[in-house]
């Protein structure tokens, strides 16, 4: 470790320094120093490496839990995958206003060790929690969209943070498995591993056996694990109540402007009509907010390697089968819109 590591107390008070991964053999935990600036580019801080020698820090885990640390508002926006959050995220970041961290990795790697009673990630939920809440300076909030992969915590979050206000970004079943079918063979599979995942903390007797889910396509498991999430979000909206909003994000992408004024006002943050249509009209969507390429070229280039009438058709049979099951568990899907 660098002699100019900076001491607990300074990266505690300095919000550069972003908790970013656990390494729970050794019981320490990695902070990277990211500029303020950096915070809106396209991709996710799960993936930034270190700038430098003196971009990274490792501290023990008890000097994290013992950190004396001032924090501000925070929300959250979580969501179902493929939905456009990662845009949400990125057109909410306005340095000097708000700051929006895109999926920063700390969170997963709490989810993947458990923050229950008795879990690795228990006693270090609400001190990352409070790292992740410092303000910038002459900045009003910050705004945190986990992974996906994270959406077990979301119960915890919310009761560990009674003034913390969410927006669940989910779109139609046809939308979310054309994305899958986007990703080729590794989208196929990540549906199947997202089935198993929800299972584990989301879970539902479907009255198959292991040989029946096997059996099951790609486009189902996917299907199941939307479906699942669907539920999630409506027990934590039973839960939480008017703290949550739900938003349609197809109709984020036809209705740019008019979303971003409604997510502002939910999240309790300051934003005009005017900024609003700067925005909508600015840089954050004209390129695609995963890769930073042209959002209209990448747009067409997907659809044309991956729409069909085989795979129009196989997402309409297993949207017909979801249906009937959601039917039956008396779920409307997907999740009403309510954030306006």
């Amino acid at each position: 470790m660098p002699a100019s590591v900076p001491l607990a107390a300074e990266i505690a008070a300095d919000p550069s320094w972003l908790p970013h991964r656990i390494d729970w053999a050794g019981k320490r935990m990695q902070f990277l120093k990211l500029a303020r600036s950096s915070l809106g580019e396209a991709g996710f801080l799960a993936d930034r490496k270190p700038a430098g020698p003196d971009g990274e820090a490792w501290l023990p885990l008890d000097a994290v839990m013992a950190m004396q640390v001032d924090s501000g508002p925070i929300h959250f926006l979580f969501h179902s995958a493929f939905c456009r959050s990662t845009l949400l995220a990125r057109a909410l970041d306005r340095p000097g206003e708000v700051a929006s961290l895109n999926e920063p990795h700390i969170l997963a790697a709490l989810a993947g060790a458990g923050v229950a009673p008795g879990r690795p990630g228990a006693p270090l939920l609400a001190p990352v929690l409070k790292l992740l809440a410092r303000s910038f300076p002459g900045e009003a909030a910050v705004v945190v969209k986990p992974t996906n992969h994270a959406n077990a915590l979301i119960p915890a979050i919310l009761a560990a943070l009674p003034d913390a206000r969410a927006i669940l970004v989910t779109n139609p079943l046809p939308s979310f498995l054309a994305a899958v079918i986007r990703k080729g063979m590794m989208g196929r599979r990540w549906g199947r591993t997202l089935y198993l995942e929800m299972q584990s903390y989301a879970g539902l007797d479907l009255g198959m056996d292991a040989r029946e889910q096997f059996a099951m396509t790609d486009l189902q498991a996917a299907a199941l694990a939307w479906l699942l999430a669907q539920r999630w979000f409506a027990m934590q909206q039973d839960r939480f109540g008017e703290r949550l909003a739900v938003l349609d994000g197809d109709r984020f992408g036809r209705e740019k402007a008019r979303t971003l004024m409604q997510a502002a006002a939910h999240l309790r943050l300051e934003m005009d009509q005017t900024t609003a249509q700067e925005i909508d009209e600015g840089p954050v969507f004209a390129s695609h907010a995963k890769s930073g390429e042209d959002f209209a070229t990448k747009d067409a280039a997907d659809a044309a390697r991956s729409r069909s009438a085989v795979t129009e058709e196989e997402i309409a049979q297993v949207g017909q089968w979801i249906g009937l099951i959601a039917s039956q568990l008396g779920l409307e899907t997907p999740r009403p819109q309510t954030l306006f």
